[in-house]
């Protein structure tokens, strides 16, 4: 096993053909900075030119998260999720380099896995859950939303009503539950999670790496067309963030009460 240490956010090891990329920032539940995002980038992008890696796994330190999104605490408190290596917040980058990556993503998803958290896993081409795994969005209570990928893509994964289901409602789903909807492709006791990641992979990176390339560039095709919609999506949510609505959404978040957005429903 290799380990490469000049990260801060994640760590990133390559174990006989197989990339773990952890997010590692247990105390925020994994969720994610700017910071965070471009080393997740790098190291996508690195287990994409390694010839010593034919399949990936993303998934979070402990065993409470899996990755709870962006980090709120951080955009209450700077108005943003902190710097970045481009000054800018490459979370699109980040939906990209998955997709786009020519091996196959395992999201071993270990705990709570909510917001744009629930959107990376959505986005990995198998995941695989442990028992005590649970899955749902939180944009529309904080005042976010992700219109691209993380809608239509999860639409074609557990089809239209549930997709709405888990947006408009906020639907949360246990393991078993998002193993029922498709959501996921199996369910493990979360000790054997990842020696059943340590399977698959040994499954496929038995496999013509050029095949399984281009496999996953023919599924894609069928959904690219959600990424030009996600862009537009985020010029939309970065006009509606700076509004009285939004800014209610991530206040009443931070201040653990319900927010009030009845005053918005006429727009």
């Amino acid at each position: 096993m290799s380990l490469m240490d000049n990260f801060t956010d994640i760590t990133y090891e390559v174990e006989n053909g197989l990339a773990w990329i952890t997010i590692n920032r247990p105390d925020r539940f994994n969720a994610f900075r700017a910071q965070t995002v471009d080393e997740l980038v790098l190291a996508f992008k690195r287990a994409w030119a390694s010839p010593d890696v034919g399949t990936i796994c993303l998934t979070g330190a402990g065993d409470k998260a899996f990755c709870a999104g962006g980090d709120q605490k951080q955009r209450m408190e700077t108005g943003d999720y902190g710097p970045s290596q481009s000054g800018l917040f490459e979370v699109e980058a980040l939906h990209r380099v998955m997709r786009d990556v020519p091996k196959p993503v395992i999201a071993a998803v270990n705990g709570l896995a909510i917001g744009g958290g629930h959107v990376l896993h959505v986005l990995a081409d198998l995941t695989i859950a442990a028992d005590t795994a649970s899955f749902g969005q939180n944009g529309p209570r904080v005042g976010s939303f992700d219109a691209g990928l993380g809608s239509g893509y999860l639409a074609r994964v557990v089809g239209e009503k549930r997709a709405r289901e888990i947006w408009f409602m906020l639907r949360r789903l246990s393991a078993e539950e998002a193993l029922d909807w498709g959501l996921v492709n199996k369910v493990v006791p979360a000790a054997e999670l990842k020696d059943e990641v340590r399977r698959w992979a040994e499954t496929m990176n038995a496999y013509s790496p050029t095949a399984l390339k281009v496999l996953k560039q023919s599924f894609n095709s069928d959904t690219e067309h959600f990424v030009a919609v996600g862009n537009m999506a985020i010029t939309t949510l970065k006009l509606f963030g700076e509004t009285p609505e939004a800014q209610e959404g991530i206040t009443a978040f931070n201040e653990k009460r319900q927010p009030d957005f009845s005053k918005y429903r006429g727009n």
